[in-house]
């Protein structure tokens, strides 16, 4: 099966093959395919795939977000990741946020980057993100909510927040999702209210109080149409009085 990928720019089209061929070469065996044909004129790619069975199809739905990742200036060997059952693909258009002006894509550019770059690596720690940057675009790689976490920082900044609102933002997130992972994500439900033998020979008088909550709680559950059940429970055992008197 031939599949037509999306083209890449021309000055993008040398990381693609790498030295030798080696990046296509790598590509070619990360993604399971046959070959990976990358025309050095136009940036035209076409893939190869075996025969249904013979290669991954989530590699194959997947492969296409690579090579756009690659020819939006990422790195083959962090673009490569998206072939991870659990990595996904974002990618965010400055000219929704500031129009086609060359000069403020550059300002966005430029607080999106920050001062060597500390802005973009926070965002990526924060996130567990890749983020690259090349011309009006964007691209974010990374598991699904860290890459929905970046996504609005990015936008945030495109829009105009402060640095500092947008470093408040990712801490507070990121404590949330720790929140999360803390969690039990179970309830484990007791079948038996009655201690066990052992603690309960460790405090006097405890098995005789457990006996005591249990029957009040039948109390609450009996049917008051059944005359027998309701008679059972007004009755009362040894331990069981009842006082009253007159105001």
């Amino acid at each position: 099966m031939r599949q037509t990928l999306p083209r890449v720019p021309k000055d993008r089209i040398a990381v693609l093959i790498g030295a030798k061929g080696q990046t296509r070469r790598d590509l070619q065996a990360a993604a399971g395919c046959k070959t990976i044909q990358i025309h050095s004129d136009t940036g035209d790619v076409d893939v190869e795939w075996g025969e249904p069975g013979s290669y991954d199809p989530v590699k194959a739905f997947k492969l296409p977000d690579v090579i756009k990742a690659v020819g939006r200036g990422m790195a083959p060997r962090r673009a490569i990741q998206l072939l991870q059952d659990d990595w996904f693909f974002e990618m965010v258009d400055l000219r929704d946020h500031v129009g086609k002006r060359s000069n403020q894509q550059r300002r966005i550019r430029a607080r999106i980057i920050g001062t060597e770059g500390k802005i973009r690596k926070l965002i990526e720690q924060h996130t567990d993100t890749e983020i690259s940057i090349y011309n009006s675009t964007v691209v974010l790689v990374g598991e699904e909510n860290g890459l929905m976490i970046a996504r609005q920082a990015i936008e945030m900044l495109a829009s105009g927040s402060e640095h500092g609102t947008v470093i408040k933002f990712l801490e507070k997130e990121r404590r949330r999702i720790r929140l999360e992972s803390r969690s039990i994500d179970y309830i484990e439900e007791k079948t038996d209210d009655t201690p066990s033998g052992e603690f309960v020979d460790l405090v006097p008088g405890l098995a005789a109080v457990a006996e005591r909550r249990n029957r009040r709680l039948k109390a609450h559950q009996v049917d008051p149409e059944d005359e027998e059940a309701v008679s059972k429970v007004m009755d009362l055992a040894e331990d069981e009085v009842v006082d009253w008197e007159e105001e």
